[in-house]
């Protein structure tokens, strides 16, 4: 009996060893430290993409985030991805254990004179009940495992993707919420703009009919009262662009009781302190996403080394046999099969050795992937805090070149009022300062949206399972 059990010790033994590479993470392929990183700390983390309403505390936006969370159709597609990597992960990992199944099997069959052992036809009964194993592979060399390792990193960079795709939602939701408030304050500022010209073009048509303004006068103020109807007409469009741009990415129409009023009535966006380590970059979720089809290729590489080895596969069942019904479950009846089978490759024209130079040159393939992944998450962190110092100074230099405008149309309205100067410099003042007050909208929402980017390019921590080491 001792000497029976040795076998089964030794194929349990052997059963679930790997053959893959052991895994190692590639280097940085990037600077240690973040750009703008002055002192970097060794203790720092990414931004949470879970506590985006930490960032965006503007109770409009928060609720039209929380809808295209519910509604974002390209979301759902992710969420569905999710669900059915999850199930195949499932099919696979259930290649490592047995399964177990029943047969009910009824025949009736002629036997022929010449292959009668009495010289006569006869017609011959055969009922069976069994129950057992169909086929099951023991994994000696983890071939199964194998497989069911690169099917779980398949399923949890499916998740990450999903993740990635939630952030990105999030951040386009905010992105899209704030360029409508700016396009909407551009509108009423060219409106008001346009009634302020329309304004001043009456009492200069008043006082041309009177003898005191010109023609060149009246037609020069006439060109800057259609110059802002066209502004007005222009950003009208836009802002139907941008609700609808909105009402895409919630996934439903929205309602004018969650668009917001202008750009300042927007609670601003909460700064993102840089001073970060690069090796932050690693808990973001595409890079997570492409470091897991990483290993799901290192563990193809175990799959295609364990066929160059046997495969075991056990076949066995029990039950009855019987040439009638009646007497199918009656005694002397019991019958079983045990038949377990080794193949060994022998010669394959060099299909093993090609299928295991391909997963090998795969799994390169996945290195270039990660790296790549990485090299672009620290560009894009890059480049937004540069863009962020940019910005702020751009801004301050554009208030006070508002201020100084406002002070020269100030002036020059008063030297045309008083005959000094023609209404041609009151002309280009006013051209200037609608100009300069548009562009300093547009600076405002780049800085508010440089934030968002800043939230996307460093959100690490996504809602994703504490538990993701299973599907179930």
């Amino acid at each position: 009996m001792r000497t029976r059990s040795i076998p089964l010790m030794l194929l349990l033994t052997l059963a679930g060893c790997s053959l893959a590479p052991q895994y190692q993470r590639p280097q940085l392929p990037v600077p240690d430290a973040l750009p703008a990183a002055a002192a970097p700390s060794e203790a720092a983390s990414a931004v949470s993409a879970t506590e985006w309403r930490t960032t965006f505390p503007d109770p409009r936006m928060q609720s039209l985030i929380e809808r295209a969370l519910a509604g974002n159709r390209d979301l759902r597609v992710a969420v569905l991805n999710v669900e059915r990597a999850a199930a195949m992960y499932r099919i696979q990992r259930s290649e490592l254990y047995p399964g177990f199944g029943a047969a009910a099997v009824g025949q009736r069959y002629r036997v022929p004179e010449k292959m009668s052992s009495d010289g006569q036809a006869s017609t011959v009964g055969e009922y069976s009940v069994s129950v057992g194993i169909p086929t099951w592979e023991i994994d000696l060399f983890g071939r199964v495992a194998s497989l069911r390792d690169a099917a779980l990193h398949q399923y949890l960079a499916t998740d990450e993707v999903r993740a990635a795709t939630e952030l990105s939602v999030v951040s386009a939701t905010a992105t899209s919420y704030l360029a409508l408030a700016a396009d909407s304050e551009s509108l009423s500022l060219a409106r008001s703009t346009l009634a302020a010209n329309q304004s001043s073009y009456d009492l200069i048509v008043q006082s041309r009919d009177l003898g005191v303004a010109t023609d060149l006068d009246m037609n020069q103020a006439r060109s800057l009262v259609e110059s802002a109807r066209a502004d007005v007409a222009r950003l009208e469009g836009n802002l139907r662009v941008d609700q609808n741009a909105l009402s895409l990415l919630v996934g439903e129409p929205v309602g004018a009781e969650f668009l917001p009023d202008g750009l300042r009535a927007v609670e601003p966006i909460a700064e993102i302190e840089p001073g970060l380590r690069s090796d932050v970059l690693l808990q973001r979720p595409d890079i997570l996403a492409a470091e897991h089809m990483l290993m799901a290729a290192n563990a193809n590489i175990g799959a295609a080394r364990a066929a160059f080895f046997p495969r075991v596969t056990l076949t066995a069942q029990a039950g009855t046999l019987s040439p009638e019904v009646s007497s199918l479950f009656g005694s002397g009846t019991g019958t079983w099969s045990f038949a377990p089978q080794i193949v060994a490759p022998i010669f394959a024209g060099g299909a093993l050795r090609a299928n295991l130079a391909a997963t090998r040159t795969s799994r390169e393939i996945a290195v270039a992937q990660y790296e790549k992944a990485i090299q672009q998450a620290f560009a894009e962190v890059s480049d937004a805090l540069a863009e962020r110092s940019a910005l702020s100074n751009e801004r301050s230099a554009v208030e006070g070149l508002v201020t100084s405008l406002e002070e020269t149309h100030r002036l020059a309205t008063a030297r045309y009022e008083a005959g000094i100067d023609s209404y041609l410099q009151v002309l280009v003042v006013e051209r200037s300062l609608f100009a300069a007050r548009q562009r300093l909208v547009g600076l405002r929402f780049a800085e508010q949206a440089n934030r968002i980017t800043l939230f996307k390019v460093l959100a690490g921590e996504s809602s994703r399972r504490a538990d993701k080491g299973t599907a179930d």
